[in-house]
This record gives structure tokens, C-alpha cells and sequence, in this order.
């Protein structure tokens, strides 16, 4: 991993620069005195600091009767720092139950993934579970690595296809990162999940973090990924997106 010291003064100039939701955001990690170079390394681990090793969070196995939401991420979906079956998406699969909407959630999230490493193994986690939406929230990960953002757009353009191809509706997550590479990468960065979602019809959500950033009691002690109490709101993120695909019924 690259590490990145940055002065406060530059940090916040470059933050500065960048978009007003990504500088808000940002800022308000800033606020909480945690030191700029401590967030750069923090930040650098929003998808757990390291390259993928994990295995994918045990999901209850699907009921074969019922169309499947698989959700392909990093850390921030699979409950990293939190108990188990409290992430956003164990609590997603318990609000359909509470709906009465008849789909099953199986989390193919692993920490520390990349956009390269959701495409690999997509193919096998279609095969195996035959889902009718598939919820992709990958991409954080390439960015703070700095891989360049035509591979980032290539990665998630493939995995858009390989789910189509497998009769599936996709899904878009939107991320921000720090402009650890500068505020036109960052600007770039977040405008390509924007611009996928516009030219291939993507459902899109936004930001995963919207409306967590003046809350750093939300945050765990990296000040980066949310704590327990914030899944709620992450689950509320994703919710207006994703509903409209459930109500629409399941393409098998």
C-alpha cells in the first residue's frame, strides 16, 4: 500500500477543491481531530487496508423458490469492525421479511475488495446462485489503490454485462474518496458511477455514506467505516433504489 503524508493545510486545500458533498464529508472527519495523515491511511483501508483474503460472509443459503439479491462489495458490506449479521445488508434481508417481499439476500461481499476481483469471481457467485438483482458496490478500494479510472470504468462495465448475461438486474453504488490523488481523480472518480448508471440504464445509488457525515459518533475508531448503529441509515441509502427493482418482479 502507498502511503500518503499530507500536510493539513494541503489536505484541506484539496478538499477544498473538490466537490462540495466529498469536501463535506471529508471535513466533517477532519472535525472530529483526527490527524490529516491518520485519515489518508485510514482512508486507504475503506475496503479493509488490504488485498482481499477473506472469504465472502456466510449467507443463509438461498431458498431455491424465491429470487435472490446478491450483494457484490467491499468492507463497508461486509460488516467489517461489526458483529455478525448486523451490516446493512443482514438488515436489508430482514426488512423484506417484514415487507412480506419475497426475495432472499445472499452477501457475496468481501473486505478489501476491488472492481478486478468482484469481475473474477462474479461468474462463479452467478452460477451458484442464480440472482435476480445484483447490488454492486465495488470500486473505493480502486480508487484509494490509484488504479487508473478507465480500468475502474472497464471493471464495473463488465460486471454490469456478466449480470445481464445471467439474466439479472444490476445495481450501482456510488462512493466518494479522499483526493488522496488529487481532486480531479476524486471529481472523475465518483462522476463515473453517474455517468455508467445514465448511459447503461443502472439503477444508481448515490453515496452509501449520504447524510453520515456530521455524525462521527456513527464511525468506528478509523473514523472511516460506519459503526453498528449507522447501518440503518446505509440500509436507508440503498432502500429508494433498490425497491422500485422489487417491485417490478425479478427477470429469470
Amino acid at each position: 500500500m502507498i502511503k500518503h503524508r499530507l500536510a493539513v493545510k494541503a489536505l484541506r486545500s484539496a478538499f477544498s477543491s473538490a466537490r462540495a458533498q466529498l469536501a463535506g464529508f471529508f471535513a466533517a472527519r477532519l472535525s472530529t481531530g483526527l490527524a490529516a495523515g491518520t485519515l489518508i491511511l485510514a482512508a486507504q483501508a475503506v475496503c479493509a487496508a488490504a488485498l482481499p483474503t477473506a472469504a465472502p460472509i456466510a449467507a443463509p443459503a438461498p431458498n431455491a423458490a424465491k429470487p435472490v439479491i446478491v450483494v457484490l462489495g467491499d468492507s463497508l458490506s461486509a460488516e467489517y469492525g461489526l458483529p455478525r449479521d448486523t451490516g446493512w445488508v443482514a438488515l436489508m434481508r430482514g426488512r423484506l421479511a417484514s415487507d412480506r417481499i419475497d426475495y432472499s439476500v445472499a452477501n457475496a461481499s468481501i473486505s478489501g475488495d476491488t472492481t478486478s476481483g468482484g469481475l473474477a469471481r462474479l461468474p462463479l457467485v452467478m452460477q451458484r446462485l442464480k440472482p435476480a438483482i445484483v447490488i454492486v458496490e465495488l470500486g473505493a478500494n480502486d480508487a484509494l489503490r490509484g488504479v487508473p479510472l478507465s480500468t475502474t470504468d472497464s471493471n464495473l462495465r463488465a460486471i454490469i454485462a456478466e449480470v445481464r448475461k445471467g439474466n439479472a438486474k444490476p445495481m450501482l453504488v456510488g462512493m466518494y474518496v479522499p483526493p488522496n490523488y488529487g481532486p480531479d481523480y476524486t471529481q472523475k472518480f465518483h462522476g463515473l458511477y453517474g455517468q455508467l448508471s445514465k448511459e447503461l440504464n443502472v439503477p444508481l445509488v448515490p453515496f452509501l455514506l449520504a447524510g453520515l457525515a456530521d455524525k462521527p459518533d456513527l464511525f468506528q475508531s478509523d473514523q472511516i467505516h460506519p459503526t453498528q448503529q449507522a447501518q440503518p441509515l446505509l440500509l436507508d441509502n440503498v432502500w429508494p433504489t433498490l425497491k422500485p427493482l422489487l417491485e417490478s418482479g425479478a427477470r429469470r
